[in-house]
């Protein structure tokens, strides 16, 4: 055998004996069993495996800031796991192995078409490798399957041998044996080997990318000429837009920041949640038009007049994302919070930042693909955190602190809605509990929360679905709990959503059979001849 040919067959089977053992470690820890930390570990087994078998990411400087980030969402997907973070891990961690590949970094946009790419020709991976692995046995005398089944039977079988006797001996290593779930020949054997497929499958596209070669960089095109786009009607447009602009920021000034009152026949609720969603859409379109009209290397940005304008138009777009944000707000203010408006206020805070981005690029000259990264740094940077931040347990606690029933000045409380976001809405719920003065709603929120709380012990009771926020939040409630002792809810027939009572139906009556007083014989007729 060719010694250039031994390296990369090691490496190769090294490989496949890591997905296998990868997948064995996901068939312990996931089938059957509710996700909890178990999944971060998991990942961080991944990286770890990923890090060990390509030295190309240990040598790049770029591919091990990528490495680095996936551990950190590795700890995250510990902390608290979720389909998010579970993208974000993925998507860092091919980005670790694809790195070394190319010359440099050029974008966001482009990266992230590669990696959509590397995850749909992954999952022909392992076949594909398979195959070249066939025919490489067939035309060399290398590490083939023929071979290597004589070279591993001793080791394979001796270990065995020695295992045995020490689980005889040692009772850590029996038990540690014995806790091992192997598949049974049974119904579920068709899924479970499907299960070990997409585990290895996963593993194998992480541990074996398929681009080989180097990836090519972006090049920088010119920008292309825009029919009936010119200095005048770029001028002309910009006097029109910034004018309409002025009417509707004129008229959130007055009636929203000032104070003036929505026009008759609307509350101010009904005013604000009209148009916060129109107005930013109204700024996602004004900062695409900046965006494509205005690009740094056509003649229409190099203006004075045009760049004025630009600027201007910008604070005013700005100006309408901040009244979007107080709309959002008021209408909050009016009725209660949730995760979706927490995610539109965040939503419009990045359109702000994504408009103040676009004008920079325009003034200072910098290119499509600076844009592009400073706006997916920070798109990532916000949904890192989004993955880390309880926003159903922030939600609840706003609602319980201005709840008016339970001393503040905001809505009634939406326990039905509490109830939906379980165990996230642990800790508010002994809050509202405790601060409530109805006897109903105490008794109600109590429900709620009985249920939330066995909810959360049961998951936390298995160490497979147990995470450290869960943990963090059972402690707090536990010793929010030793200090004054929790309510016990009333026992009731059924409840509704937000814990209120359902009455029993009625028993059903059964028909009584009455006996009258017998009715007197009579002789019958005689019957004519």
């Amino acid at each position: 055998m060719p010694l250039s040919r031994r390296p990369r067959d090691l490496s190769f089977a090294l490989k496949v004996s890591a997905a296998l053992a990868l997948a064995a470690v996901a068939d312990q820890l996931f089938w059957g069993h509710d996700i909890g930390a178990t999944l971060g570990g998991f990942a961080l087994l991944l990286t770890l495996a990923a890090a060990a078998l390509h030295p190309a990411v240990r040598r790049d400087r770029k591919a091990g800031l990528a490495l680095a980030f996936a551990a950190v969402l590795a700890l995250v997907l510990a902390w608290a796991p979720s389909p998010l973070a579970w993208i974000l891990f993925w998507a860092a961690l091919s980005l670790a192995v694809l790195l070394p590949r190319t010359a440099r970094f050029d974008d966001a946009w482009r990266w992230s078409q590669r990696l959509v790419a590397q995850a749909a020709v992954g999952l022909a991976g392992p076949w594909l490798d398979l195959g070249r692995a066939r025919k490489a046995g067939r035309s060399t005398r290398g590490w083939t399957w023929r071979g290597i089944a004589p070279l591993l039977a001793l080791p394979v079988a001796g270990g065995a041998i020695f295992l045995a006797l020490f689980a005889a001996a040692n009772p850590v290593i029996g038990r540690a044996l014995s806790a091992l779930r192997f598949p049974d020949a049974g119904a579920d054997l068709f899924w479970r080997a499907l299960f070990w497929l997409a585990a290895g499958t996963l593993a194998w596209g992480v541990l074996r990318p398929r681009r080989r070669r180097a990836l090519p960089a972006g090049k920088t095109r010119p920008a292309a000429a825009l029919a009936g786009v010119s200095v005048a009607s770029m001028t002309l447009s910009l006097i029109v837009f910034n004018a309409l602009f002025a009417l509707q920021n004129g008229l959130d000034a007055v009636i929203l920041w000032g104070g003036a009152g929505p026009p008759a026949g609307l509350t101010l609720a009904e005013y604000a949640h009209r148009g916060a969603y129109p107005l930013i859409a109204t700024a996602l379109l004004a900062g695409l038009f900046v965006l494509v009209a205005l690009d740094p290397r056509r003649p229409t940005a190099e203006v004075p007049l045009i760049r004025v304008l630009v600027v201007a138009w910008v604070a005013q777009n700005l100006f309408l994302v901040a009244s979007s944000i107080l709309r959002t707000v008021d209408y909050v203010q009016a009725y209660s919070l949730t995760r979706l408006r927490i995610a539109a206020l965040v939503w419009m805070g990045l359109v702000a930042l994504g408009l103040v981005l676009i004008c920079w690029r325009m003034l200072r000259g910098k290119s499509g693909a600076w844009l592009i990264n400073a706006n997916a740094t920070a798109a990532v940077l916000v949904l890192v955190a989004a993955s880390v931040v309880d926003l159903g347990a922030v939600a609840a606690a706003w609602n319980v602190r201005h709840a008016r029933d339970v001393g503040g000045r905001g809505p009634e409380l939406d326990v039905c809605y509490l109830e939906r976001l379980g165990p996230s809405a642990l800790v508010s719920l002994v809050e509202a509990e405790r601060r409530s003065t109805s006897p109903e709603l105490t008794d109600r929120v109590a429900w709620v929360r009985e249920r939330a709380l066995i909810d959360l012990r049961a998951q936390q009771g298995d160490w497979r679905a147990w995470t450290a926020r869960d943990a963090l939040r059972l402690a707090r409630v536990e010793a929010l709990e030793r200090q004054r002792p929790l309510v016990r809810s009333a026992p009731a027939y059924q409840r509704e959503c937000d814990g209120r009572p359902v009455a029993p139906p009625p028993p059903e009556l059964t028909p009584s059979i009455t006996y009258g007083p017998a009715e007197p014989l009579t002789p019958a007729e005689p019957v004519p001849d």
